[in-house]
């Protein structure tokens, strides 16, 4: 890549077992929206250690990374330490942001539960790189990386393919729940972008893997469309309204030429927490023969069994060299 541009690392992060944030929740939520996992269940907030595991692999196989801001709610990970003792050389420079500091101008819709307000702010961090690459904070890097997995010369490449909306719509005439309300879903909030930007035949389906992305293209947009940007972040909680900003932004490049499609699954260990055991350390040791395959997304492992969980923190460690 010519000229060798910064690239960031912008992961979001909240501890949702902290007293504090909990009582916030309680007091702006409602025992409705605070039992459905969909949009502020517990398991939505709640760590076990996964920010150590993601920031470890980013060292371990993205050393090219400038800086890695963590952005978090009146918190702090302390990585500090856990990157000193395995990485006592030297490790990349980390920095916790505040949703305070994105939410500059904006601060009616704080505080905000909700990682698609967040991911519609990101872009705000102050001296964040023109070039980033977005984190959950239960994704790893699995493999060595070079900026040309995320980057072209003049846009990114997104793990996705192109998907029908009217498969979307169809299955969403099923996701509504007993008392009528819709269910927020993943590919729901991608069909909103594509919805708001006039694209309805096909969405960009992207995949639960690292988000390369590009500040200017959030800038622009949002400065010309700044009611788009509010009315994504008047929901505290995730609400069914919403849309993806990630797949916002491929939408755009896409149509501009400067967003490369690549396979996402010949490349993704996805594990979900209502995987069958067996299933699960069959695909840890499929995995383990593809040393190349470079992404890993462990979603809700609060939510496993214990002995399955440190199954799977004990392959994490080894993948990522921490044994």
């Amino acid at each position: 890549m010519k000229n060798n541009p910064k690239i960031d690392a912008v992961i979001t992060w909240v501890d949702g077992n902290d007293p504090r944030h909990r009582a916030k929740r309680d007091m702006f939520g409602d025992n409705k929206s605070l039992t459905k996992d969909d949009i502020a269940g517990d398991t939505r907030y709640t760590s076990v250690g996964e920010i150590m595991y993601c920031v470890a692999s980013i060292n371990r196989f993205a050393p090219w990374i400038n800086k890695i801001y963590i952005v978090t709610d009146e918190q702090n990970p302390n990585v500090e330490p856990f990157l000193e003792k395995y990485f006592p050389e030297g490790h990349i420079p980390v920095e916790i942001v505040d949703h305070k500091v994105i939410f500059e101008g904006y601060e009616q819709y704080l505080p905000t539960f909700n990682s698609i307000c967040l991911e519609s702010m990101t872009w705000r961090i102050p001296g964040l790189s023109e070039r980033f690459i977005e984190f959950n904070d239960d994704l790893i890097l699995s493999a060595p990386t070079q900026p040309e997995d995320f980057f072209t010369e003049d846009g990114v490449v997104c793990y996705g393919r192109e998907y029908s909306s009217l498969i979307i719509r169809f299955n969403g005439l099923f996701k509504y729940r007993k008392d009528g309300s819709k269910r927020v879903t993943f590919k729901g909030t991608m069909l909103n972008a594509a919805k708001l930007i006039g694209k309805r035949g096909k969405i960009i389906k992207i995949y639960h893997t690292p988000k390369a992305l590009l500040k200017s293209i959030y800038k622009d947009f949002f400065e010309a469309h700044p009611e788009h940007l509010e009315n994504n972040l008047r929901y505290r909680f995730r609400h069914a309204k919403q849309y993806n900003p990630q797949e916002l932004m491929y939408l755009i490049l896409y149509k501009q030429g400067r967003c490369e499609l690549r396979r996402a699954y010949s490349q993704l260990l996805y594990i979900k927490p209502t995987e069958e055991p067996e299933f699960v350390l069959g695909r840890l040791a499929e995995f383990d023969s593809k040393a190349n395959h470079k992404f890993g997304c462990f979603n809700s492992l609060d939510q496993t069994t214990e002995e399955l969980r440190n199954t799977i923190i004990d392959w994490i460690e080894r993948r990522i060299g921490l044994k």
